[in-house]
């Protein structure tokens, strides 16, 4: 089992993450507006798959922003998809709040399934690790970061290569 450390305490993370150069995994997330979402609606697309603990966070915001101000540079033909276990109507909230248009936020609320299915569900405390995964437009995973320290910030200019290489 995988573990991540949040203010120097291990805790434990649920499921296995994907391996590299492997098929995207399935998952089916809420949309803000409460309309599932599946992998299958990113066919064809560089997806970037950003995990995040709470949007309500420090980090979490200030991360997300990042994201969404690299995204506005990108091809058409990359998505990026933040992905908590915020409440869609939260979600929502503060993508109007922070002025969020470029990064599409998914909720897994419900059931925690795409965290345990991709290893990043931490069990104690039933968030989601911060951790990125990219996966090129044939749906390989070609990039993933596990951030080790929660309340660190993720390498975004490594994510972002890695995009730029998907195209």
């Amino acid at each position: 089992m995988n573990t991540v450390t949040f203010k120097g305490n291990v805790f434990h993370l649920e499921g296995e993450m994907p391996a590299l150069n492997s098929k995207i995994k399935d998952f089916s997330l809420l949309a803000n507006d409460l309309s599932a979402k599946t992998q299958k609606d990113y066919e064809g697309k560089v997806l970037v798959l950003v995990a995040v603990p709470s949007l309500d966070t420090g980090v979490c915001d200030m991360e997300v922003r990042k994201f969404n101000e690299k995204a506005a540079s990108l091809s058409d033909d990359v998505r990026i998809a933040a992905v908590s276990l915020d409440l869609p109507f939260a979600q929502s909230r503060w993508c109007g709040a922070a002025g969020v248009k470029n990064v599409e936020t998914l909720s897994d609320h419900y059931s925690a399934e795409f965290g345990k299915t991709y290893g990043v569900l931490i069990k104690e405390l039933r968030l989601l690790a911060r951790s990125i995964f990219v996966y090129d437009k044939t749906g390989m995973l070609v990039y993933s970061e596990l951030v080790p320290e929660v309340t660190n910030e993720p390498n975004y200019d490594a994510a972002i290569d890695a995009v730029k290489k998907a195209l």
